[in-house]
């Protein structure tokens, strides 16, 4: 049986983290990657280790090196019958801050200078109050918190979630209108056209028209979800 969840993020700070760089403008795009609402939903933490607990408690607050593990992370959720969208901006506003700071190096190589030369940049966020959508689709029932932390700055926002009735299996050509993993779909349906959302660290399609299996539901003919999605990583 395959149990459904339609979630709602209500954001209760700004969000920030760089989707892209234009010069000194740090922007965020109205969209969620599915890795970080798998680490988001504490999905990653409860699967991965079978270490000791000291491990697992240096993970969750250092890490003495910055690489990336998503193969190693996600591919636990693939066995256990798992799958997280990304997550689409259902109403959603931007705020601009601009960040200054001064050049330090007398601190930093004992340099002696006789300047001082401030730099700044902006950061695009999204604003508190904003709203995202997503889905899980899992194979067991799952109890998801009520709060997230999200971003570079570990912002606050509430989740809601409600589990969507019994779906229907179909096959054929349809569009999924919420943003999709390209790499999670293509080995089970046939994409045909769709827009491209570029960011890290795989860019997202949405708009998609595609061929193969898929979720539907009598009373939400709006809802199309592929079927059979499941984590796949570049070789």
């Amino acid at each position: 049986m395959v149990f459904i969840y339609r979630c709602q993020i209500e954001l209760h700070d700004s969000l920030y983290f760089a989707t892209r760089e234009i010069g000194r403008l740090y922007e965020t795009e109205p969209i969620i990657h599915n890795y970080a609402l798998c680490y988001a939903l504490g999905l990653v933490d409860s699967q991965i280790y079978s270490t000791t607990v000291a491990e697992e408690h240096s993970y969750r607050y250092f890490r003495p090196e910055q690489v990336p593990k998503y193969e190693e992370h996600l591919t636990p959720l693939n066995q256990q019958g798992i799958y997280v969208t990304p997550a689409l901006a259902i109403s959603y506003s931007a705020i601009l801050n601009t960040w200054k700071y001064a050049n330090n190096n007398y601190h930093v190589e004992m340099e002696k200078t006789q300047k001082n030369i401030p730099s700044f940049g902006r950061t695009k966020e999204i604003a508190p109050e904003s709203q995202f959508e997503f889905f899980v689709i899992s194979q067991k029932e799952l109890k998801l918190p009520k709060w997230l932390r999200l971003g570079k700055w570990m912002s606050k926002a509430e989740l809601t979630v409600e589990q969507l009735p019994k779906p229907q299996n179909a096959e054929g050509l349809f569009t999924c209108k919420h943003p999709l993993n390209p790499l999670d779909v293509m080995f089970t349906n046939q994409v045909i056209s769709y827009d491209v959302v570029n960011m890290p660290p795989v860019s997202l399609i949405q708009n998609v028209q595609m061929r193969g299996q898929y979720y539907q539901f009598t009373e939400m003919k709006d809802i199309k979800i592929p079927a059979r999605m499941a984590y796949h990583f570049r070789s």
